[in-house]
């Protein structure tokens, strides 16, 4: 996980507050679910940035629950766990 995190790119998370997540995308509902089958529970979150995409610092969360909806849709409760630096 050290290495390869997957990235959300949504809003700014902070180490030890909740962020509660509606998950509708499918890109974004298949990273929710590789990060539960994989048991890692985390994923990195980081603020849109016009120019890279998004921003070179993000916020690691840990995923608490999920509860997974018939449609696909998905509300995820997680909390930040602490700062990271996208290198690549």
């Amino acid at each position: 996980l050290n290495k390869n995190v997957p990235i959300f790119v949504c809003t700014m998370a902070y180490p030890t507050v909740p962020c509660p997540l509606h998950i509708f995308e499918p890109c974004y509902r298949l990273m929710i679910r590789r990060c539960m089958e994989t048991g890692t529970k985390q994923f990195g979150m980081c603020i849109s940035d016009p120019v890279k995409g998004f921003a070179d610092y993000g916020c690691i969360l840990e995923i608490r629950n999920v509860e997974f909806f018939a449609d696909g849709r998905s509300v995820v409760d997680s909390i930040g766990k602490r700062r990271f630096k996208v290198i690549q």
